[in-house]
């Protein structure tokens, strides 16, 4: 039986209050002081100018791991809720098109940072302990308006720092570099969002900027493997974590790529789907970000084994996944799940049985709300020769 939405987001806030009691009046204080975990958020309301600043929890030492999703494999949920609340938001309004000037730049040289920054904020006006719980957005900590803000000096990632200061290098070579020097793609966000690559550079809101990543790696990795020889076997894996159940089915076929979700709203099942061949996709997806993260985590899959498939992604979001905790869940899910030892079936009806024999919608439904088996039936120009 699943778990109440509503009760599990009570359940997690209720024992968020509690835990307040360990950081004194750090809610309702003008001041914070703590180690940020090299974090910065850039909003997107009243865009083109928005709310830029650094995120800071009140503790000093090694803070790393409150915003590092590629170390969240395996936390539960109301884990890693409270290391989005205990981050302390620190906010000033600012122009997109101002990348530079002492307060920006702090920024820049704190998303460089090898390591958590030791910072001092000041606010005009005490912060305020009211958290939203909704069901919809993700979830923060208190927010203040800066009126000042101090960081230590750290060393800071070469990479980055080269990239940065490569100003001919344009916004989306910029990011593969970094990708391909082993650089965290959550990093890798952040330095695109606080205004640090590509020729013209502007500040992105944190939410676009994930995405427009995400979609520039997955690109790059599908052309890659596009020269790469057709998978031999129909391969299904597999991944549940936050609430979220993952079906991945590999089949022989050129590149051809659909993500389906299905949710409960209300009791009500929802379903979001969108798909792509090898001209990739014309449109934002239905299902958002969610889209390019799966497919940037199975083409990282496909690109290092060298294999080229057609790929179906289910994502079943039961309601224990009561609070969303953004889109890196989707990757991170997929790429553990791409690391699971897979089942192989005898054919694609075969394959479909496999993934969704845990599910609680049927095979049927899910087939029914995609569009991957008319692709698959229609003919491409490589068939005629």
């Amino acid at each position: 039986m699943f778990a109440n939405s509503q009760e599990i987001r009570k359940s997690i806030l209720a024992k968020w209050y509690e835990n307040l009691t360990k950081y004194g009046n750090f809610t309702s204080s003008n001041f914070v002081s703590g180690s940020s975990p090299t974090s910065v958020f850039v909003g997107s309301y009243s865009y083109p100018k928005v709310f830029v600043g650094p995120m800071v929890p009140p503790v000093h030492g090694d803070t790393e791991l409150l915003d590092n999703p590629e170390k969240w494999s395996g936390r539960s949920l109301e884990e890693i809720v409270n290391f989005r609340l205990n981050l302390v938001r620190g906010i000033q309004k600012v122009s997109v098109d101002q990348t530079e000037g002492r307060y920006i730049e702090n920024l820049q040289e704190l998303t460089m940072s090898t390591k958590p920054t030791d910072s001092d904020l000041e606010f005009c006006k005490p912060t305020n302990s009211t958290i939203s719980l909704d069901g919809e957005n993700a979830p923060f900590g208190p927010i203040g308006e800066i009126k000042s803000a101090k960081f230590s000096n750290s060393s800071t990632e070469k990479s980055i720092e080269k990239t940065f200061y490569d100003k001919d290098l344009k916004a989306q070579d910029a990011v593969l570099s970094l990708y391909n020097s082993g650089i965290q793609i959550s990093k890798i966000q952040k330095c695109f969002s606080i205004g640090m690559l590509g020729q013209k550079r502007k500040l992105v809101p944190t939410k676009w900027s994930i995405t427009a990543t995400d979609d520039i790696i997955s690109k790059a990795l599908v052309k890659e493997i596009l020269d790469c020889s057709l998978v031999d076997s129909y391969r299904i894996f597999s991944y549940e974590h936050l609430g979220n159940l993952f079906s991945v089915i590999l089949f022989p076929h050129r590149w051809i790529y659909e993500m389906i979700e299905a949710w409960y709203s209300n009791g009500i099942l929802g379903f979001g789907s969108d798909l792509e061949d090898a001209r990739g996709i014309g449109h934002p997806p239905a299902i958002a970000g969610a889209y390019f993260a799966a497919k940037l985590a199975v083409t990282e899959y496909l690109a290092k084994n060298k294999i080229q498939s057609g790929v179906l992604i289910l994502r079943e979001i039961r309601p224990e996944y009561a609070i969303p905790v953004g889109v890196w869940q989707v990757r991170e899910g997929i790429r553990s799940a791409m690391n699971q030892k897979y089942i192989t079936a005898e054919n694609f009806d075969n394959a479909l049985d496999i993934a969704t024999k845990k599910m609680s919608i049927s095979k049927n439904e899910w087939i029914s709300k995609g569009n991957i088996v008319k692709l698959m039936k229609q003919k491409t120009i490589a068939d005629f020769f």
